[in-house]
């Protein structure tokens, strides 16, 4: 996988807790300009715009200019194929935990 594809990846966009956290804070308004987001951070503008850039590059923030300030917005649809994969494996885990429990059962029987 290139650099440019992974980079679009949802899965490698989340797996920063730094990004974690601007989605959060994303989540938490509409709309957001740069240096508000800088603000949150104990890292310069630039650190915090390539992570941006990142999470753009995977669609889960988009941006737009307002005279010379950049403003963002979280676009969450990506993050569905997250939790559809969150959600197979959370039901794997229930079933797996259910025989477990089943077995121990038996067990003491």
């Amino acid at each position: 996988m290139s650099e440019n594809n992974q980079l679009r990846d949802a899965f490698h966009a989340i797996a920063d807790p730094t990004r974690r956290r601007l989605i959060r804070l994303l989540a938490e308004a509409e709309e957001i300009p740069l240096h508000e987001l800088t603000t949150q951070f104990q890292m310069g503008r630039t650190a915090v715009s390539k992570h941006l850039t990142i999470l753009k590059e995977a669609g889960l923030v988009l941006d737009r200019k307002v005279g010379r300030e950049t403003r963002f917005r979280l676009n969450a649809s990506p993050l569905r194929e997250i939790q559809d994969w969150l959600s197979f494996y959370s039901k794997f885990w229930s079933t797996n935990m259910l025989r477990l429990n089943q077995l121990l059962e038996e067990k003491e029987e």
